[in-house]
């Protein structure tokens, strides 16, 4: 029974990552460090692949405590709690502990797994992230560049704190998987990595809170402001954006009415309204009748398609994957159905898949999911309505997101791969 369900869970893994292999591809170019192979092209028979050598990633540490008291163009001024100020060696800690895989269950996974530093501190490669021993998990994973400013965390809104949401993905079974709190603290302190850094940053031994105030503090100190759009926009350097930019920026704010949650205000811009909306998404993933195949990608232009029935025969986690009642889970309001968190645009680029299933793969597919007035349905949220976009209008929208990359991401990146990966034998 223990080889059968290993099995398994092996093969939902395999389909999870053939069905979204063709992720998103970014053309932010060069300057921006992408994953080993972004993909791009792969469902062409001709697709040739631009994967990199590890090699090739170049660490170089910055001063992420410095970066955090520096004011950014397009983004407000940093604040953090009183009773976690942000420090150079609080900043260090959490980010040591952020790429460290020993504080999964079995040594293999790290936050930085579902959040890739190069993949805009998301993950390109999955709908939905994997965690320990292939465990699909539900939804995908947000990026966390300039998650210090946001007021509710997961899709679902359910935490309001970086220092109370670090535990969850630590506790889930389905994503590091340690079975206790405790177990998590008493591990930390047995590993000599850590002997006496809590005690220098914090005055005592690792904890609850001290773990999760030092993983807030690296978090919040990943900003990254500074676009194409912050510097046409707030900077009044009126000749970057061109032609096809500035008619995205204009649909944007009028016949798109994206900034209706999408907010850009005099002094800066999150790109969020910080509230739950139902666009349909869940409700479709919830209540259609599920397509008897799928389509599956299984190499560089070779589709087949799949017998959900066979699919489900591997997998224990399709009902878990589509009953996602949203916030409803948090409140049990049934006004809030299939509502989840309007996620910030910043470094959009980057950050593919979308939405909080992973399900639109390229922001073109995003913008008609939009224009089309999202999914009917009775709880459908009123802001969201038919746009009726002309194709031009469409790409010119994209155009626009892509000015919202930060000048910094590079930067960030290479300040990731120059972090601690946790040796599993200390």
């Amino acid at each position: 029974m223990i080889y059968k369900a290993s099995l398994a869970r092996a093969i939902n893994t395999f389909f999870v990552l053939l069905v979204v292999v063709a992720c998103c591809a970014s053309s932010y170019g060069d300057s921006v460090p992408r994953s080993g192979d972004d993909r791009e092209g792969y469902e062409s028979a001709d697709y040739q692949t631009r994967s990199s050598s590890l090699k090739e990633r170049v660490g170089k540490a910055i001063d992420l405590y410095k970066l955090s008291r520096t004011p950014q163009l397009g983004l407000p001024p940093l604040e953090s709690p009183s009773d976690n100020p942000l420090t150079a060696k609080g900043i260090a800690l959490g980010r040591r502990l952020f790429f460290d895989r020993r504080l999964s269950i079995n040594d293999t996974m790290s936050c930085a797994i579902c959040h890739v530093p190069e993949m805009g501190f998301t993950s390109n490669e999955l709908k939905t992230s994997v965690g320990v021993e292939g465990r699909s998990v539900r939804r995908n994973a947000p990026t966390i560049l300039n998650v210090a400013y946001k007021t509710l965390l997961f899709h679902d809104g359910r935490e309001f704190s970086l220092e109370n949401q670090v535990w969850s993905p630590l506790l889930a079974h389905r994503e590091m998987a340690n079975p206790s709190i405790g177990y998590v603290i008493k591990k930390i302190q047995r590993t000599a990595d850590y002997r006496g850094l809590f005690e220098e940053v914090f005055g005592r031994a690792a904890a609850m809170d001290t773990i999760g105030m030092a993983l807030a503090q690296y978090q919040r100190a990943l900003l990254s402001g500074g676009s194409r759009f912050d510097r046409w926009y707030y900077g009044d350097e009126k000749s970057l954006f061109n032609a096809d930019e500035k008619l995205g920026f204009k649909v944007f704010t009028t016949k798109g009415a994206c900034s209706a949650c999408h907010l850009i205000n005099k002094k800066f811009a999150l790109f969020t309204d910080h509230q739950m909306h139902n666009t349909g998404l869940g409700y479709r993933s919830a209540m259609d009748k599920e397509a008897p195949t799928q389509r599956v990608q299984l190499a560089p232009g070779v589709f087949v398609n799949v017998d959900n029935e066979k699919i489900r025969q591997v997998s224990r986690d399709e009902e878990f994957l589509r009953n996602d009642l949203g916030h409803y889970e948090v409140t049990e309001n049934p006004a809030d159905l299939w509502k989840y968190l309007t996620p910030t645009l910043r470094n959009v680029e980057l950050t593919a898949p979308y939405m909080h299933n992973g399900e639109l793969l390229t922001l073109a597919q995003v913008i008609e999911f939009y224009n089309q007035g999202g999914i009917p349905n009775k709880r459908l949220s009123p802001l969201i309505r038919p746009l009726a976009l002309s194709d031009k209008e469409k790409q010119a929208l994209e155009a626009f997101l892509k000015t919202l990359t930060g000048s910094n991401v590079a930067e960030l990146v290479a300040d990731a791969f120059a972090a601690p990966v946790g040796d599993a034998t200390k």
